[in-house]
């Protein structure tokens, strides 16, 4: 119970309105969880025109998907969506307390949570109870700062190599990054395109051993300094270095520093990685008892939308099974 005696308002409220948080969002409602998404309106890949890889979907707008999420989502009598950011959220209860819902929903959850949120687009403000909270809110993007970068960003240079590496199959094409994960990355992109060529800008993210083993697949590194990205409307067409020397290249991939949106959560002690992503079980709960995650603002971090989809589903019946109290069952 809370202090006043009052049973939480949601089961579940949703941080987030991407493929993670939908999908969660949609198989909880039909658990019959009375569930709340709070949307900031505001998706990573606003940029980007058309999305790949998406079963059923393959060559669709994000923003279509959002809609088309929206709308099956809203057709339940359990769901409600508002826009609003989140500015806190508060635990109220000992983790492993129970609070009872409501007369037609389970008894049992693993926590108890106050939500505030300050609403977007003329919507009100709201806070909010709820048994359990799920934060699918993605990952803010920091990219190199050349003047014209985000001119091209999602129609010429793009962060996720499995989602549009096939549209540059055999081209001229650059991956822009300082991460040490870099020629990692540069191994993926290869297997696209036999002229391929990293950019580190001046940094060492690229090792000599590293270098070496590039080399031996075809793959040329540039560690002169970036001035800018050239092109047109009709996309990138070189990477101009700050000689003035201009490598043609007809489009490629940039490295961004991803960056979690967490700070509204950070009363709640979320444990996080290396790369400041939260850590979670196999399951997606995190180490604070009845807060969860999904998509890519979990570890190893950025993921097809079909990956963070799957995500959200799997933690939704993670979700209601603890809310019941039944074990989650694996190897079955």
């Amino acid at each position: 119970m809370t202090a006043e005696g009052a049973s939480p308002e949601y089961d579940v409220v949703v941080v987030g309105a991407g493929p993670a948080g939908l999908s969660a969002a949609l198989n909880l409602v039909r658990a019959r969880r009375r569930v709340l998404v709070l949307d900031s309106n505001r998706p990573r890949h606003s940029a980007t025109l058309i999305s790949h890889g998406f079963l059923t979907r393959d060559n669709t707008p994000p923003h279509e998907l959002r809609r088309l999420g929206r709308e099956e989502y809203l057709a339940y009598p359990e769901a409600e969506h508002q826009l609003a950011k989140v500015l806190s959220i508060t635990s109220l209860a000992e983790p492993g307390e129970h609070v009872h819902l409501s007369e037609t929903h389970t008894i049992g959850s693993t926590g108890l949570f106050e939500v505030s949120a300050k609403g977007v687009n003329g919507q009100p403000d709201r806070t909010v109870t709820t048994s359990t909270v799920l934060l699918a809110t993605g990952l803010r993007e920091e990219l190199p700062a050349f003047p014209s970068i985000r001119s091209f960003y999602g129609m010429g240079l793009f962060s996720c190599v499995a989602c549009d590496g096939y549209e540059y199959s055999d081209r001229p094409i650059a991956l822009i990054g300082e991460t040490s994960d870099v020629a990692w990355r540069a191994m993926l992109i290869a297997q696209w395109s036999d002229h391929l060529t990293v950019f580190t800008n001046g940094s060492d993210a690229v090792t000599p051993g590293q270098e070496q083993l590039l080399v031996e697949r075809g793959v040329a590194i540039e560690r002169r300094p970036i001035a800018d990205v050239e092109g047109t409307r009709e996309g990138v067409s070189g990477v101009r270095l700050e000689d003035g020397e201009v490598v043609p290249v007809s489009g490629g991939f940039v490295r961004p520093r991803w960056h979690a949106q967490l700070e509204f959560a950070s009363t709640l002690g979320l444990d996080t990685d290396g790369w400041g992503l939260l850590t979670v079980d196999r399951d997606g709960r995190t180490n604070h008892a009845g807060v969860y995650a999904a998509g890519d603002i979990t570890s190893p971090g950025p993921q097809q939308l079909i990956v963070a989809a799957g995500a959200g589903g799997r933690v939704a019946a993670t979700i209601n099974r603890d809310l019941i109290g039944v074990p989650t069952a694996h190897g079955r």
